[in-house]
């Protein structure tokens, strides 16, 4: 036990180092920088049964401070009033155009068949592609832009920040951020080239149409999961310049609104953030509970007491600087701090077994992930 503590804190050490790093110098999409130019930009999003979303998700976007763009809506066979609320906008806005979705053949996932549709309908030199409970800031497209011509990007992509109301929400949601800005210095998603060190969110993924074609499109990960990671990976082997940056301040989002659509949602991509690899996959979830749990209850034994208050000072110290950062539920983060990762390894774990056994779904439809390794 004395030498887990001691393992606890070598390997907090550096998590603690990243999260700091990230909270001084971080890529912010909320920073502004000049436009040069102002390029065409479609805004790319696909729907299934997001009656409840999709129009404020629309109405954020007309109210963008950016000029010259399009949004293309994609219905993907939803069975609620998605369809009949895209074509009102579109009835309405002349820079809206509905799209309707064909059926998903064999071999695709469900949103990357609908990426794949809406950008075989782009006129864009620009593609946003966004989800339907994403709330973008008036800034956020000329943000993006500009983010993307400074730094000659063929890849921008920002993790928005998340809204959380219930309690499981605001237990696990600032875990999956933490593995994102406590595991991973951002700039090195730009300064690398190493496709490990890639990272992007399918909430908010911007490509030039070049670097798009260039690396396939949804086309070249038509079967990932986790198809946001595998692209910003592919553009990283393609030679494309990319960033990772936090979205807060300009683009939000609630994933998900009750225990189980926090529980089946994040399911269907925890496993997939190794790769479907076993081995890895069970290297992580043990350190993550050596590191964030094992204090907690180590500290009630005299002999480990003193190693133990500092594991847990620097859980802490590292949960205050996420959550005063990137806006995450402040006492949720730092008091329940261990619970929500435990939650997480569940999940973590269902999503292991549910992906092995086949038996993953999301909104009605079976998942099919890769061969577990």
């Amino acid at each position: 036990m004395f030498t887990l503590m001691l393992i606890s804190i070598a390997l907090l050490a550096p998590v603690l180092a990243v999260t700091l790093f990230n909270a001084l110098t971080a890529p912010m999409l909320k920073k502004s920088h000049s436009l040069q130019t102002r390029p065409h930009v479609s805004v790319l999003i696909p729907a299934r049964n997001e009656e409840a979303n999709i129009g404020d998700c629309i109405e954020g976007f007309l109210a963008q401070d950016y000029d010259n763009f399009e949004i293309l809506v994609l219905n993907d066979q939803s069975t609620d009033r998605t369809g009949t609320i895209i074509e009102k906008f579109s009835e309405r806005h002349p820079e809206v155009q509905a799209i309707h979705g064909e059926p998903l053949p064999s071999g695709w996932m469900g949103k990357n068949w609908a990426c794949h549709q809406l950008s075989q309908h782009t006129n864009g030199e620009i593609l946003i592609f966004t989800d339907a409970d994403n709330r973008p800031a008036p800034n956020a497209i000329t943000n993006t832009v500009a983010y993307m011509q400074k730094l000659e990007l063929g890849l921008l992509s920002a993790f928005p920040e998340k809204v959380t109301v219930t309690l499981s929400e605001k237990l696990v949601v600032p875990v999956i951020d933490m593995f994102v800005y406590a595991g991973l210095p951002l700039w090195l998603t730009y300064f690398s080239r190493f496709p490990s060190l890639a990272a992007a969110s399918g909430l908010w993924i911007a490509f030039t149409r070049d670097a798009y074609q260039k690396i396939g499109g949804h086309h070249a990960v038509s079967n990932q999961v986790v198809e946001d990671v595998e692209l910003s990976r592919l553009a990283k082997k393609r030679g494309i310049r990319i960033l990772t940056s936090a979205g807060t301040h300009v683009v939000s989002c609630r994933m998900y609104h009750s225990f189980d659509e926090v529980w089946n949602g994040f399911s269907k991509n925890l496993f997939g953030l190794v790769r479907y690899k076993t081995i890895p996959f069970f290297i992580l979830s043990l350190s993550l509970w050596i590191m964030c749990v094992l204090p907690y209850i180590a500290v009630w034994f005299a002999p480990l007491r003193e190693l133990s208050i500092l594991a847990i000072a620097m859980n802490i110290v590292m949960r205050i600087v996420l959550a005063r950062k990137y806006r995450h539920p402040f006492w949720t983060s730092t008091i329940l701090h261990p619970f929500g990762v435990l939650l997480t390894l569940g999940i973590g774990i269902n999503s292991f077994f549910q992906i092995k056994r086949g038996r993953l779904q999301w909104k009605g439809r079976q998942i099919h992930g890769p061969q577990v390794r």
